[in-house]
């Protein structure tokens, strides 16, 4: 059993709507124009993708489509441990909120962590600026 681990929530507002934004983040292939951490390169592979990241070729595994805005989906490393990445889009007036929850993982220094929720807080801002140009 693993025990609870230090979390942050990162969230942004886009203004468009919600429904848009879960079509173009929903789309695994869009990764590379928004999510610059975690690499380029994706592509299908069975019943899941592969992105070549600076860690190298990691797998992903995302939700799927629906109705509830959810987005969450895992990061298989190469070592063969998973990262749990729960996201979703959910309705802000006439436009969408954007909530990104970002786990400390075992061997992370609090220093890394705070790397990483930069690193989100980066990409978040790039899909709301593409989302809000369209």
């Amino acid at each position: 059993m693993m025990p609870t681990r230090e979390s942050r929530t990162l969230t942004i507002g886009i203004e468009r709507d919600a429904a848009a934004v879960y079509a173009f983040a929903s789309q695994p292939q869009n990764l590379p124009l928004w999510a610059a951490g975690l690499g380029s390169d994706v592509a299908r592979d069975g019943d899941g993708w592969v992105v070549d990241a600076p860690l190298g070729r990691l797998r992903l595994r995302f939700a799927p489509i629906n109705d509830y805005g959810v987005l969450d989906h895992a990061v298989t490393l190469l070592d063969g441990s998973e990262v749990d990445v729960p996201m979703r889009v959910v309705r802000n007036g006439t436009g969408a909120e954007v909530l990104f929850t970002l786990f400390r993982q075992p061997a992370m220094t609090a220093e890394d962590f705070k790397r990483d929720a930069g690193l989100v807080a980066a990409d978040l801002a790039t899909l709301k600026r593409l989302l809000e140009a369209r």
